[in-house]
């Protein structure tokens, strides 16, 4: 069974940095493809980033402002998105996934990015 834990949400003013954690619990492997998606309400999610092994992938819309990593400490991985240059758009709610024989999802963390 793998369990996503998301972290890092907040309050932030325009301009300014985040970093969303997802800590994963099971059996994950580096090509086991992950990422972040974002929704707000009313709108369906939106793709954000993702990696699998040393690949990734970012979206056009956060390109250059947003990085994804992640790393395997003591048999655990936890995945990172440096979130830079933040804008009021980018205020939503972030959710990491695993794909692993099938999709697992975290429960979100909020990002509210206001002056």
């Amino acid at each position: 069974q793998v369990q996503l834990v998301e972290s890092g949400g907040g309050l932030v003013q325009p301009g300014g940095s985040l970093r969303l954690s997802c800590a994963a619990s099971g059996s994950i492997f580096s090509d086991n493809l992950m990422g972040w998606y974002r929704q707000t309400p009313g709108e369906e999610r939106e793709l954000v980033a993702s990696i699998r092994g040393s690949t990734t992938n970012i979206a056009d819309s956060v390109k250059g402002r947003f990085t994804i990593s992640r790393e395997n400490a003591n048999a655990k991985y936890t995945m990172y998105l440096q979130m830079n240059s933040l804008k009021t758009e980018d205020t939503a709610v972030y959710y990491c996934y695993v794909d692993r024989y099938r999709r697992y999802w975290g429960k979100g963390t909020q990002v509210t990015v206001s002056s």
